[in-house]
């Protein structure tokens, strides 16, 4: 998987930004306890951005084989987290997938990256479940793919109309699955018990 490495200058210049930021905000950047935030900030955005670094496409198509299976394949309950763009602050959730191949399938484990990989940007969960589908039907070109994506954002949550129990479900979907009967048996399918 092609990563692009973050070099010392850029972790840096975020440490700096993250320094300024804390004494904007008030604070003594010289408190004992506030000396490595700006590093210990930079490195969790950096884990939480690094989607960015990442090649999705290429993650499905280095484990990408010829198999004459062709019913739906489902990869449910994937937990992700994401930063929303608007606040940067976190949503999280699950993400449900599934595809019907056209001769060629995937690593199941592939699919959980990619979802990853995907929510690690600033993103918005709209765009994001768009993301996953296009995705997965760019590299394997699928007879149809499905993605669901339940979340929880902490932007409704901590601030705002703060409420703390709503939850937020997108969807798309290609292909067959643009027939009522082949949703529905994935919906069917992703039922929690």
């Amino acid at each position: 998987m092609i990563r692009r490495e973050i070099v010392f200058s850029e972790m840096e210049e975020l440490k700096d930004h993250y320094k300024s930021i804390i004494s904007l905000l008030g604070e003594d950047v010289e408190r004992e306890g506030l000396l490595k935030t700006p590093e210990r900030v930079t490195k969790a955005m950096l884990t939480l951005t690094e989607g960015y670094r990442m090649d999705p496409n290429e993650v499905l198509l280095s484990a990408k084989f010829k198999e004459e299976y062709s019913q739906m394949v489902i990869v449910k309950d994937i937990d992700f987290f994401s930063l929303c763009e608007h606040h940067m602050l976190p949503f999280y959730g699950k993400a449900h997938v599934a595809y019907i191949p056209n001769g060629y399938i995937t690593g199941l484990s592939k699919i959980a990256r990619v979802v990853d990989i995907f929510s690690h940007r600033l993103q918005v969960q709209e765009r994001m479940t768009l993301q996953i589908k296009e995705c997965i039907q760019n590299a394997l070109n699928p007879l149809g793919v499905m993605v669901v994506v339940e979340a929880k954002h902490m932007c409704m949550q901590m601030r705002g109309v703060e409420k703390q129990n709503a939850i937020t479900t997108t969807s798309d979907f290609t292909g067959a699955f643009n027939q009522a009967k082949t949703r529905e048996e994935f919906m069917n399918l992703i039922r929690h018990s």
